[in-house]
């Protein structure tokens, strides 16, 4: 079992963040979750059971690592804080901006969003104006025998200022949920805006 990092080669050291949000912010929140996945997955291991990564299937664990980054980012963040309002937009709220730091669609913060998807592609419940933070992760379920398996890594993290213009509108059948996701033009807008790639 082999506990993971960020390579600090790997930031991009001219990107404008918001919310006097530092590099250092993102290194250290993915961190937790490394080391959390590295503890968990040595006492799961020591027991001879799967790895979490094993475990979860793709929509847990990415709602997993949502929130677990969430938490991560308020903590180290000198300006943010998990948005009180369950299910709440934007996960991360400027602190003080509204009352009880809870807001059911608020403007001033930043949504979390995690995929396996290179590149950052993710669908979202709506399009609308935000600060949109993407980590890219993988998960290696193939390499046998499983106890060599890499670690769960994040690959990229992508944070950019996105509009309504620059989604397009899933369709969905009757049963199911209307999403939207960046269209070309809003993927390479955001691309544009890397925080982090391996």
């Amino acid at each position: 079992m082999r506990r993971n990092t960020l390579d600090a080669t790997k930031f991009n050291p001219d990107i404008l963040l918001p919310y006097q949000l530092r590099a250092d912010d993102f290194r250290a929140a993915a961190q937790d979750v490394y080391d959390f996945f590295f503890d968990v997955n040595t006492g799961l291991v020591a027991k001879g059971l799967e790895r979490l990564d094993d475990i979860l299937r793709p929509a847990i664990m990415s709602g997993v690592l949502s929130d677990m980054l969430t938490s991560s980012l308020a903590k180290h963040s000198r300006t943010l804080v998990v948005n009180a309002h369950f299910n709440g937009h934007p996960d991360l709220v400027l602190k003080g901006q509204y009352a009880g730091n809870a807001v059911k669609a608020g403007e001033q913060g930043i949504e979390i969003k995690t995929t396996r998807k290179a590149g950052g592609a993710v669908d979202t419940h709506g399009a609308r104006e935000q600060w949109m933070c993407v980590f890219v992760y993988q998960v290696d379920n193939e390499t046998e025998p499983a106890r060599q398996r890499r670690p769960m890594t994040f690959t990229e993290i992508y944070l950019g200022q996105v509009t309504v213009g620059d989604f397009r509108k899933n369709a969905r059948g009757e049963l199911g949920t209307r999403t939207a996701t960046l269209h070309a033009q809003g993927i390479a807008k955001l691309r544009r805006s890397w925080v982090y790639r391996a």
